[in-house]
């Protein structure tokens, strides 16, 4: 269907060099969209670069550090000389640490509230000034069940994603006369390469997967649909929205 097909637009995936953003980066080039990935490691970059270019769409990997906002604006200039536009920017770039509270540093909460919340903020503001000028465009935020949620061990974390749900509503009421739609997607338990160390504690992963109504956890390609639609000219009346991609995790409580 033409509503869902992205043929002819310019995608920005942040953090599209592993796990959910370069499955993102996937599900968008093989919606028909030409496809830029960033993130701090280049090698991981190219190799999702050639994975895209395999499906037959345009591919770049440009390294980014989203914590600096100088950065991103290179980064952004960049996509503009090698695409000549912008359509849409999917905000996965992200970092976590499970620490107590009690024993968390200033220069941990630092890093993780300036990559989830801040980075997110600004890799906004530079695409929007894009968008702007060329009639609108698409913006696609990561959150969390911690955007819903409080988790423990995890309070930095939970503090930057509930300000990315925040972020997402403030900025669409602000820029919907500039015709950008800014959503976000809430991912609940992904088996990535980041959180793969987590699902080798096996009795972990029995308690969870107890609580997840589907009985499983998510997968990377589990996100293309979501992805896809906020994308797409399907979601031209959506803005301002999370949704979740849980497995029913935040529905209810299980007996």
């Amino acid at each position: 269907m033409t509503l869902f097909d992205l043929t002819g637009k310019v995608a920005l995936v942040t953090g599209g060099g592993r796990g959910l953003g370069r499955g993102m980066a996937f599900a968008l080039a093989q919606a028909g969209a030409d496809v830029a990935v960033t993130s701090r490691t280049k090698s991981q970059l190219e190799e999702t670069a050639k994975a895209i270019e395999a499906l037959g769409r345009r591919a770049f990997a440009v390294t980014c550090d989203v914590t600096q906002p100088e950065s991103i604006e290179k980064t952004v200039k960049a996509v503009l000389d090698r695409f000549g536009r912008l359509d849409i920017l999917v905000n996965a770039a992200g970092v976590n640490k499970r620490t107590p509270s009690l024993e968390v540093t200033p220069e941990l909460w630092d890093l993780i509230v300036d990559t989830n919340l801040k980075g997110t903020f600004f890799c906004c503001q530079a695409a929007a000034k894009v968008m702007k000028e060329q009639g609108g465009g698409k913006i696609i935020n990561i959150g969390s069940l911690a955007s819903e949620i409080g988790l423990p061990r995890r309070v930095p974390y939970t503090a930057a994603k509930s300000g990315v749900l925040g972020l997402t509503k403030a900025l669409a009421v602000e820029w919907a006369s500039y015709n950008i739609c800014i959503n976000a997607i809430g991912p609940g338990y992904y088996r990535t390469e980041m959180t793969e160390p987590l699902f080798a504690d096996k009795e972990w992963t029995k308690k969870l997967l107890a609580r997840i109504p589907m009985k499983r956890a998510g997968l990377p390609e589990d996100l293309a649909g979501a992805v896809i639609f906020l994308a797409s000219k399907a979601s031209d009346y959506v803005t301002g929205q999370i949704i979740y991609v849980d497995g029913g995790f935040l529905a209810g409580w299980l007996d």
